[in-house]
C-alpha cells in the first residue's frame, strides 16, 4: 500500500456540499482539519463540492463560507468548486478508461434488481451489481453508466489515525458506478481527482465516509498507473458521530444543529469553539481552554472512536462562562446586533430555518432604535453580563429601560 504523506507541509480540506444549513458535524470536521493545519504551519483549503444541481443553492455557500468567518476560520486557500474542475475528471476518466480500469454498462436499476432477487432465491443473498457488463466489451455512449473494475481477490487496508487498521475484503465492493450515464462523475471519482489537484495530504471527515474510502483508495492506485504519476496517499481520519442525549445521530429535523441558529441566538465564536473541539477530543483537566491552546494541543490521534454528545445545556454553560470574562466595553460592543442593530451590518432575526420557516431569534429588539440610550445601556452592562448565558437574552432584561409603555408583572412585586 502506498504510504501517506509525512514528510511535506499539511494541506487538508473541508469539502461540504452545499445542500442545507450549516451543520455543527460539518463545524466540528471543518475545526479539526483547521487546528491540525495551524498546528502544522499548513493550509486549510475550503472546496465546495456542488455537483449535485438539484439540490445546490447559492445561499448555502454562502452560510459556509460565512460561519467559517464567523469561527474565525477562514480558509486560506478557497472556496474551491467542484464544478469547476471538470477539465481534471474528465482527463482522469480518460484515462481510467484507456488504462482499462473502467467500463461500460448499460444495466438499468430494475435489471440489477431483478438478478438479485433470482440470486437470493437460488440461496446467494449477496447484495449488489453482479458484474454482468464487466467482459462484455461495450462501448461507451449516452445512457451507459462507467464502473471501475474492483479487484476479485484481497484486501484494501485504510490505515486510519484514529481507527488503527481497517481492512475491507475487495470481494465485498462491488464494480461501483465512478462515471453517471450523463459523463459526469460521481462523488467517489470527483473527490479523488480534486484530492490530487490540490495535493492534499490529509483527509479528516466524519466517519459515515469510513466505508467510501476504500473505493477511494482503489482509485487513486488505479489513476497512479494510469497516469504515470504515483502521487503518495493522504492519511486518513475518521471522526465519531455526534449524537443526541438518547444517543441517536444528530437529526436536522429532530435537533438544533445549524451553526446559524446558535450565531443569532447570541453564542459567541469563541465559546462555541471551544465547545466543538471537546466533541471526541480532549485538551487535558480543564475544559474553558484558550484557542492558542487548543492549536497546541491538539492531537487527530488522541481523538476518541465512540459518539461524542453535542449536550446544549453544557454548551449554554460554557457560552455563559464565556462572556462573563469579557471585559465590560467588549461585552457592550458584542451585544449591539441585539440591542442596537446598525444599518449595513449584521444583526439577528434574519436567518430562519429552511425546514419550518421560524425565526431563530426576534428581529431586533422590542424597542424602536430612538428610544436606545447607549449610555443607560453601558450603565447596566455589569448586572446584565452576570445574568445572560446567551447575547440573545439581554433585550428581555433591558427592555423596561427602553419600552414606552413596558409590560409590568403584578406578582413581581
Amino acid at each position: 500500500m502506498t504510504e501517506p504523506m509525512n514528510d511535506v507541509t499539511a494541506r487538508v480540506r473541508f469539502a461540504p456540499s452545499p445542500t442545507g444549513y450549516f451543520h455543527v458535524g460539518s463545524a466540528r470536521s471543518a475545526l479539526f482539519n483547521w487546528l491540525f493545519a495551524r498546528q502544522r504551519g499548513g493550509t486549510f483549503v475550503l472546496r465546495i463540492e456542488d455537483t449535485d444541481e438539484e439540490r445546490n443553492r447559492n445561499e448555502w455557500t454562502d452560510g459556509i463560507i460565512a460561519a467559517l468567518d464567523w469561527l474565525g476560520m477562514a480558509p486560506d486557500e478557497g472556496p474551491y468548486f467542484q464544478s469547476a474542475q471538470d477539465a481534471a475528471h474528465q482527463a482522469a476518466i480518460e484515462a481510467l478508461w484507456e488504462a482499462g480500469a473502467l467500463y461500460a454498462c448499460a444495466c438499468t436499476r430494475a435489471e440489477i434488481d431483478a438478478r438479485t432477487a433470482q440470486r437470493a432465491a437460488a440461496g446467494d443473498a449477496t447484495p449488489g451489481y453482479d458484474g454482468h457488463c464487466r467482459d462484455l466489451g461495450l462501448s461507451r455512449g449516452e445512457g451507459r453508466a462507467l464502473r471501475f473494475r474492483t479487484p476479485d481477490e484481497g484486501i484494501t487496508t485504510v490505515s486510519d489515525l484514529i481507527r488503527g487498521e481497517v481492512e475491507f475484503p475487495n470481494s465485498s465492493t462491488e464494480d461501483f458506478i465512478c462515471v453517471k450515464g450523463n459523463g459526469k462523475p460521481l462523488f467517489a471519482l470527483a473527490n479523488v481527482v480534486d484530492d490530487r489537484t490540490m495535493a492534499i495530504t490529509d483527509v479528516f471527515r466524519g466517519e459515515e465516509h469510513l466505508s467510501n474510502t476504500p473505493k477511494q483508495i482503489m482509485l487513486w492506485h488505479a489513476l497512479n498507473g494510469a497516469t504515470s504519476s504515483e502521487l503518495p496517499l493522504p492519511a486518513f481520519a475518521h471522526l465519531p458521530l455526534l449524537v443526541n442525549e438518547q444517543g441517536k445521530k444528530l437529526s436536522k429535523r429532530r435537533d438544533p444543529v445549524a451553526v446559524e441558529m446558535y450565531r443569532e441566538q447570541g453564542y459567541l465564536p469563541s465559546a462555541f469553539r471551544n465547545y466543538l473541539a471537546l466533541l471526541g477530543w480532549s485538551p487535558g483537566e480543564e475544559e474553558i481552554v484558550p484557542l492558542a491552546a487548543l492549536i497546541e494541543r491538539f492531537r487527530i490521534e488522541d481523538v476518541q472512536r465512540s459518539p461524542a454528545f453535542f449536550d446544549v445545556r453544557k454548551l449554554t454553560h460554557m457560552n455563559g462562562v464565556y462572556i462573563r470574562e469579557l471585559p465590560t466595553g467588549e461585552f457592550i460592543a458584542l451585544c449591539q446586533p441585539w440591542v442596537s442593530p446598525q444599518p449595513g451590518e449584521w444583526a439577528a432575526g434574519a436567518w430562519h430555518d429552511p425546514d419550518s420557516g421560524t425565526a431563530a431569534a426576534a428581529e431586533g429588539p422590542p424597542w424602536p432604535a430612538d428610544r436606545f440610550e447607549p449610555e443607560v445601556f453601558a450603565r447596566m452592562a455589569e448586572v446584565v453580563q452576570e445574568r445572560v448565558s446567551t447575547l440573545g437574552e439581554v433585550p428581555a432584561l433591558v427592555d423596561f429601560l427602553f419600552l414606552e409603555d413596558p409590560p409590568i408583572d403584578p406578582d413581581s412585586w
